[in-house]
């Protein structure tokens, strides 16, 4: 069974419609893809943070994105996870803000999902911060997932 973390940028992009940007409408359109293939053995998940944030998204998308992760387990907040956030705030890892891309990734790591599925390619999925993702993840004897473009999940 693989354990997918489904960042917020995952239902907002399935509901964007931004039709004058090439970029955004292809990575819609990947997303969607990748969210209708069959999933066996998949189990998905969100954090806290996901839905947060997508409370804040303006209407009509936020009831759209809202309906999309109502069925998706939510991963309880473990005191830990403040913790985790801090290091990798410290570590200058992820940027510091309230909740966002450092919550996601503590989420991700602290439950040993095996992939975390996301467009945030500045923050998370960046290929320039994967090995200092994993050595921070390794100090704190932390399971670093797959951090992954629904894109890259379409690829295998």
């Amino acid at each position: 069974m693989k354990n997918y973390y489904i960042e917020t940028s995952i239902p907002s992009f399935y509901f964007d419609t931004r039709t004058n940007n090439v970029r955004a409408q292809a990575m819609r359109e990947w997303t969607r893809e990748w969210w209708h293939l069959p999933k066996n053995n998949y189990s998905f998940f969100i954090g806290i943070p996901v839905i947060i944030e997508l409370e804040r998204t303006p209407e009509p998308k936020r009831t759209k994105c809202l309906q999309f992760v109502k069925d998706v387990q939510v991963l309880d907040y473990a005191e830990a996870i403040d913790e985790i956030i801090a290091t990798y705030i410290h570590h200058k890892l992820m940027p510091k803000n309230e909740i966002g891309d450092a919550a996601h990734l503590a989420i991700a790591s602290y439950y040993k999902c095996d992939f975390l599925v996301t467009w945030n390619c500045s923050h998370i999925a960046n290929p320039n911060k994967f090995d200092h993702i994993n050595r921070i993840n390794t100090l704190l004897n932390l399971y670093t997932p797959k951090l992954v473009t629904p894109y890259q999940l379409l690829e295998e």
